[in-house]
């Protein structure tokens, strides 16, 4: 009788939709309610004049300066031209980062000659190798991409590195058990288990890419958000560094969301 019932009931009365429902809901709902209460409190400070304008410039104010930007073209020119530059450095910084990665991972004699560099590496910020890369590569694209991919390729081997060297050996002794070699043990057992380390090193990346990205910009930049802000620094337009820092937030967090995405569906074992 109860299972006859469980047939007719609408697809929408199961747990398991509710619950999806649920989820949904939110997912969507609790960004919108967190970014309307930080508004609510923005405008508040703002009408009150808690904080002078030219020091903490209105929500009404950094939406003209955005309208602004677009209407003269600065924002599209801008954006499509920090997106090329993060783009290039993010890719050269990952590719390097997880081919080191994997070698510093599993061979002992790389990870021996190279894990002292690198730890030494890692300390040293991005904004304080751009007047070397001024110097190495000029003020043109090269000095941005070293920047940049720098950053991107110390995160990326670092968590690809960790992944690589900790395999727990159960796994290893259950493939060699099954008489499996050596090349199909790497991509059959050891990048599966490593993957979870190297996504959330990219992940972090892309995050550090945009990071790097203003401190390359900077200096030695005449386009790009970075260059913008500086540019609006020097004009005191406080309205213009709140949209671009606000236009920094939303593409940073839209391509996070993605990544987090494409890793979830490609390392779908980890969430089993």
């Amino acid at each position: 009788m109860s299972e006859a019932s469980d047939e007719k009931r609408p697809a929408s009365y199961r747990p398991g939709a509710m619950a999806r429902l649920t989820q949904l809901a939110t997912g969507v709902f609790s960004p919108l309610i967190s970014l309307a209460i930080v508004l609510a409190i923005w405008s508040l400070v703002a009408a009150f004049q808690v904080v002078p304008e030219a020091i903490f410039p209105s929500p009404w104010s950094v939406a003209l300066a955005f309208g602004e930007m677009v209407q003269n073209g600065v924002f599209v020119s801008d954006l499509s031209v920090s997106l090329s530059r993060a783009a290039i450095g993010f890719v050269i910084g990952a590719s390097l980062g997880v081919a080191l990665g994997v070698l510093t991972g599993r061979v002992t004699a790389i990870r021996t000659v190279l894990n002292p560099f690198m730890t030494l590496l890692r300390p040293i910020p991005a904004i304080a190798l751009v007047p070397v890369a001024i110097v190495w590569f000029g003020i043109g694209e090269g000095s941005k991409y070293f920047v940049i991919s720098y950053t991107v390729f110390l995160t990326v081997w670092f968590n690809t590195h960790h992944g690589m060297e900790y395999i727990p050996e159960i796994y290893l002794r259950a493939s060699r058990s099954l008489g499996t070699g050596r090349l199909r043990e790497f991509f059959a057992v050891i990048i599966p288990a490593a993957a979870p380390h190297i996504f959330a090193g990219i992940r972090l990346g892309v995050a550090l890419a945009f990071l790097s990205l203003v401190a390359a910009e900077l200096s030695g930049a005449s386009s790009g958000i970075g260059y913008r802000l500086q540019e609006s620094r020097q004009y005191i337009r406080t309205d213009r560094m709140f949209a671009l820092l606000i236009e920094l937030g939303v593409l940073g967090a839209v391509i996070d969301t993605i990544v987090h995405r494409i890793g979830k569906r490609l390392v779908h074992w980890e969430q089993s």
